[in-house]
């Protein structure tokens, strides 16, 4: 498999984005977050999705000429309107005011609406980490889990995310989708031709499946049977009914060539220590319940797999399959 370095994989994207229409800001930002999702090893989230994006831009499902804008804003909230592009300009602006209204009055609450895919949740939240902060991310997706005791797709697979920043070692990341698996690597298996595990999907028939083609066109279960789809309508009413965005039964998949614009919702929620028991009893708290954790010689910090990649990416490059070699060559070639 063809090998690449970090940065050329951010000059792919970039110009792979330009070509199918986005703007040279959408551009940047979207390439460094897939980027990043190869480099910490989550393939689902990472140059898989540049076609798709590129698609999406092509055909008029995201507006590649988009600027996100500040709709409404109330002392600790905002609310930043995508306008139909791709997500990630929306959520920096998003995450950016959080965190000046956080340092003002403790904690902040910053919506998105009108937004697309927005990658790893936890990617924005690391400057809400690097500023100290506690965050937390949440993002709706177009229908893939029924609700609890339902057989139809109702809800996404809706991530859930947040990081702790700890006193002198990297923060704790924790980052899930509410679905048994992240419908992204259900994509990635479809595209090569492997079967999922059983316990993962259903067909469109709502029949257990292991095809993971079948799955696309069927059903994720939610993790955890009725809890994870109780806590997936918490992420919907959370990203979408505060938000005005549409919910996961509106928006068409995005494994679909043709659709809708998604208009799909975002929220953040930042938190500064200070305003509450002070920095010193928060970082003094976590690193008692860390030190106790790693007790155990089986527990592993969230995050710290992720950490580990992404240094041993920026140092020895990525592999892509060749089959995605090819195609992300075709759709950056002027």
């Amino acid at each position: 498999m063809p090998n690449f370095t970090l940065p050329h994989l951010i000059d792919i994207a970039h110009r792979s984005l330009v070509r199918a229409g986005a703007g040279e800001a959408m551009a940047a930002t979207t390439a460094r977050a897939l980027v990043a999702a190869e480099a910490q090893g989550l393939s689902s989230h990472g140059m898989g999705r540049l076609p798709q994006y590129a698609l999406h831009l092509r055909n008029g499902r995201a507006d590649g000429k988009a600027v996100p804008h500040i709709v409404k804003s109330k002392r600790a909230t905002v609310l930043v309107d995508a306008g139909t592009g791709l997500a990630f300009p929306a959520c920096a602006l998003a995450v950016a005011e959080a965190l000046r209204r956080a340092r003002e009055y403790g904690v902040a609450f910053a919506g998105v609406t009108n937004s697309h895919h927005f990658g790893i949740a936890a990617y924005h939240l690391l400057p809400v980490a690097e500023a100290g902060m506690v965050g937390l991310a949440f993002g709706n997706s177009p229908a893939a889990m029924p609700a609890a005791g339902g057989r139809r797709p109702l809800f996404g697979t809706n991530p859930i995310a947040a990081v702790f920043p700890r006193a002198a070692a990297p923060p704790l990341i924790i980052d899930l989708s509410l679905s048994e698996a992240a419908r992204g690597k259900v994509m990635v298996a479809a595209r090569e031709g492997q079967p999922i595990p059983p316990g993962w999907a259903l067909d469109r028939d709502g029949m257990p499946t292991t095809d993971a083609k079948a799955a696309l066109d069927g059903s994720m279960l939610p993790m955890g049977g009725a809890k994870g789809a109780m806590l997936a309508l918490v992420v919907e009413l959370l990203a979408c009914a505060l938000t005005g965005a549409a919910f996961g039964f509106e928006a068409d998949s995005f494994f679909v060539d043709e659709g809708n614009r998604p208009k799909l919702g975002q929220a953040f929620l930042v938190i500064d220590p200070d305003a509450l028991a002070g920095r010193g009893d928060y970082l003094e708290r976590v690193e008692t319940l860390v030190a106790t954790m790693l007790e155990d010689p089986g527990v592993r910090l969230p995050g710290a797999r992720r950490d580990a990649l992404a240094a041993a990416a920026a140092r020895d490059g990525v592999e892509l399959a060749q089959g995605l070699a090819d195609t992300l060559s075709r759709l950056a070639e002027p």
